[in-house]
């Protein structure tokens, strides 16, 4: 029996082949109709067999594309029409202009890496294969609607072939925007110095490649390109020359340069890292698939699912125990970051330097150093021009090509942590390439506060394309067109912003630390590019209290200027609101933030805290006490100096085990203590990041860090094995009771509010008091550290436990920057699950300063609609 259904599709499905996929599935299953794009989803209307009709709906449901995800589907049955074909109908671009959102970039999909290594594809070994499944989206496009005279693109006239697959419904490149080939380009090119001492003879552009001229370029470098496929591979091919004998290659991706290397070469690492000037920190390789990391790492199911995810985030994997991996790359960490190849140059490079080691004999699975193309605390490179002029002194080549970037990306990170009774999770690092711009929903507060971020099935999503977004984008235009536009300007460090238009917030991708002017001018431009694609203008503001955040003071001049509202949230405030208003929770929250610094309400620096907090207003229940920092943020990149305030505060500075400290300080010792005693340059604060530094330095674990964090990673770090959640019971942190944080009652005065001063203060005078006892008896610093850690994780329960006391508050979310740490999040959950406390993480944003700007937005909003409702 014919029969006739309008079809209603929600979810991310436009932008992403979902009207030719629809399209395929009516002319399998004899439907007939019509699909298009509307201003809220996708509307279909399909006729045929009931039967059919079934397995059409079951189709559009389970076999979606791979950038797509479906959210629902709405059913309706209708008069028949009598269609005798099903046709894409193209709606008015004018009406879903403001709806459609370009789908994050993708990885490059199975059928296309099919194609770029088969040798009687018309496509076989092109760099830029894509098809409407995977390619570059958002890091090309410089207008909506979403073709390709908006994008980067422009520049490529579509050959006959490439055109005739555009067209066609049934080919799987229709609509696809950066449909090429080698006919109609891009192309790769390849830029060296002639002076470079790399360059192995002066026939390193044309060895073996035939006649391949180079021209002059005005900064002095030479170039050549690959417009065929011989001249392409050559170029390829001198790149993995390079790599195979120890040097560093700049080589371009999506959203901005990489710089490459022989990550088994120390020798190139550490050529690597003193051009960087990174120091310390560990770089994330490429391997070539799942089980070539498992040569390496340990990789469960779920990591397995994340590095193949679209989005090909780098995944943080354990350590194999007994691997050696070269110096420099990942030293004394228990984790290396791994990615596999997200585009086809990486699949190109990776597959040629594999064949090359395999010719020289070498059996290990190839791997590569991929690191951001940047110069310490600097924006990742974009343009060719800027790459061979600021990477030219690390890197003695550039491959690149001639694709303009439109937007800067770096690569988005994850790692998969257990949760507690919710089994294995994704946390996400940092959200950048394949997770941004996609927006989150600002979710209305659930009146059903059990709905917290450690549900039954997960903690946190998926690691999808769509950073595990279910809301429809394009519902946002409808919104637009009435309510106001928020614009969040974020953190300092670990920079992103958010706009809000209507129930959906555009968190941007990780900007970076706003240090300098080139950070807060990438910030700038980002920021603007949001405003055109989008089209979105603030008509209110929300920033950090801190006076001195760079985007902060922007925030409060544009307030100024333009004269529109403008909120300054609480930083811990905010690390809690992005928690609340992640999973639509309702009611009071026991906001648990744990993190390095925050501008507080007293004026201090906090990053201890313990809140009691809904989407509106906080109150302080608890914080740690506070320690003096001699210097100020000196001692961040000196935490000695860190370890003395603590040691000066608990009065521990004539324990015998702290003399450690002051020979290592010498004459810094006087100075600090002349500081402290005076006041000069001695912010006071409650971070517990700061305590885990000064503990890092006390035990001689790391006294002189070269990145952010690294005295409290490296502190984990030491714990070896015992860091796992099978390591052993977060009981033995107590060891007596010794370890443990002692909890008073706080003394207020006639000035105190309920936001700045709290009505209990934790006190880790016993846990380093129990820390300097163990250094004294010969423990290893090992199951000190494991101690330490433990006793942490007992105050995160007790805080829980006794604001569950006095306000009856069942539902504890945590955030900040010290919830990285693996150790510190597992046991958390762990424990806080067994106590009965129903948990809320962060789900598809970092719970470090990333989730700020979405926190400041969830606020604002929450007291804009209060104000409303008075």
């Amino acid at each position: 029996m014919i029969e006739a259904l309008d079809i209603h599709v929600t979810g991310i499905v436009q932008g992403v082949g979902f009207r030719p996929f629809v399209y395929r599935m009516a002319k399998k299953y004899l439907i007939n109709g019509w699909v298009l794009n509307a201003a809220d989803g996708v509307n279909i209307h399909a006729e045929g067999e009931s039967r059919l009709l079934d397995e059409f709906v079951i189709e559009l449901s389970e076999n979606a594309p791979a950038a797509a995800q479906v959210k629902e589907i709405e059913l309706k049955e209708v008069p028949l029409q009598n269609f005798d074909s099903f046709e894409i109908r193209f709606s008015d671009d004018a009406a879903v202009r403001e709806t459609t959102l370009v789908s994050a970039d993708l990885a490059t999909c199975d059928d296309c890496a099919a194609e770029l290594f088969n040798p009687n594809d018309r496509r076989f070994r092109y760099p830029f294969i894509n098809c409407t499944n995977c390619g570059p989206r958002f890091t090309i496009i410089d207008a909506l609607p979403y073709d390709r005279v908006s994008t980067s693109m422009k520049d490529f006239t579509m050959c006959e072939r490439c055109a005739a697959e555009y067209a066609d419904p049934l080919d799987r490149r229709f609509h696809a925007q950066p449909d090429a080939c080698f006919e109609c380009g891009p192309h790769l090119s390849l830029a060296w110095r002639p002076d470079c001492e790399a360059t192995p003879g002066e026939d390193f552009p044309t060895r073996g490649a035939g006649d391949m001229p180079s021209d002059a370029l005005p900064d002095g470098w030479r170039i050549t390109w690959g417009k065929t496929r011989e001249t392409s591979d050559a170029l390829i091919a001198r790149a993995v020359e390079l790599l195979c004998v120890g040097q560093v290659v700049a080589v371009k991706g999506l959203g901005g340069f990489h710089l490459v290397c022989d990550a088994r070469n120390a020798g190139a690492i550490a050529r690597l890292r003193e051009g960087k000037r990174r120091g310390g920190k560990p770089f994330a390789v490429m391997m070539a698939n799942a089980e070539a990391a498992r040569s390496v790492c340990e990789v469960t199911p779920e990591e397995e699912k994340a590095l193949s995810d679209p989005a090909r985030p780098i995944v943080l994997l354990k350590k194999r125990p007994g691997v050696a991996l070269a110096a420099g790359l990942a030293d004394k960490l228990p984790e290396l970051g791994v990615m596999l190849p997200a585009t086809p140059v990486q699949l190109l490079l990776l597959h040629d330097f594999a064949r090359a080691l395999e010719e020289m004999g070498v059996p290990e699975p190839p791997m590569l150093v991929m690191t951001s193309g940047n110069i310490h605390d600097e924006p990742i490179v974009t343009d060719d021009a800027e790459a061979r002029g600021k990477l030219g002194g690390i890197a003695c080549a550039v491959l690149g090509n001639d694709r303009a970037i439109l937007s800067r990306y770096d690569d988005s990170v994850v790692r998969i942590i257990s949760a507690g009774s919710a089994g294995a999770a994704v946390q996400v690092i940092r959200r950048a390439r394949g997770f941004a711009p996609v927006p989150l929903k600002l979710a209305q507060a659930s009146t059903n506060p059990e709905a917290a971020a450690v549900p039954e099935d997960a903690a946190a999503p998926e690691a999808t394309g769509a950073a595990g977004y279910e809301g429809s984008p394009e519902t946002a235009g409808h919104e637009a067109a009435v309510a106001p536009v928020l614009f969040a300007a974020g953190s300092e460090q670990k920079s992103t912003f958010a706009f809000v238009r209507g129930s959906e917030a555009f968190v941007s991708q990780h900007v970076g630390d706003l240090e300098n002017a080139e950070a807060f001018d990438a910030w700038l431009d980002a920021k603007s590019r949001f405003e055109k694609l989008f089209e979105l203008r603030a008509t209110r503001l929300a920033c950090d209290a801190h006076p001195e955040y760079l985007a902060s003071k922007w925030a409060r001049e544009q307030a100024r200027k333009l004269d529109i509202p403008l909120v300054e949230v609480q930083h811990h405030h905010a690390h809690i609101a992005s928690v609340i208003g992640e999973n639509g929770l309702s009611g009071a929250v026991c906001g648990i933030a744990f993190d390095g610094t925050g501008f507080g309400a007293d004026g201090s620096i906090w990053g201890g805290e313990v809140l009691l907090a809904n989407a509106q207003a906080y109150e302080r229940f608890a914080n740690f006490a506070y320690v003096p920092m001699p210097g100020g943020a000196a001692c961040v990149k000196n935490p000695l100096r860190m370890a003395y305030g603590v040691l000066w505060e608990f009065d521990l500075l004539e324990h015998p085990a702290a003399k450690r400290v002051l020979d290592a300080l010498g004459e810094q010792a006087d100075l600090c203590d002349q500081m402290i005693e005076r006041g000069l340059n001695t912010p006071m604060t409650s971070s517990v990041g700061r305590l885990f530094d000064a503990a890092s330095a006390i035990l001689g674990i790391c006294e002189h860090p070269t990145y952010e964090s690294e005295a409290a990673v490296l502190l984990e770090a030491a714990m070896g094995p015992a860091a796992s959640p099978d390591g052993g019971s977060t009981d033995e942190a107590g060891v007596n009771g010794r370890y443990s944080v002692a909890i008073t009652k706080n003394t207020a005065t006639s000035k105190s509010t309920a936001q700045d001063t709290s009505v209990l203060l934790f006190d880790a005078v016993p846990t380093f008091k129990a820390l300097l006892d163990d250094m004294q008896a010969g423990i290893p610093a090992a199951t000190i550290a494991r101690r330490f850690h433990g006793a942490f994780v007992e105050a995160i329960v007790n805080a829980a436990k006794l604001a569950y006391s006095v306000y009856g508050v069942s539902t504890v979310a945590l955030s900040g920057g010290v919830f990285m740490n693996r150790f510190i999040i597992e046991h958390a959950l762990a424990a806080l699950q067994d106590e009965g406390f129903t948990v809320a993480v962060n789900r598809e944003l970092p719970p470090n300063d990333g989730c700020i700007s979405y926190g400041q937005a969830v606020i604002a909003c929450a007291q804009d609609e209060t104000t409303h409702d008075e």
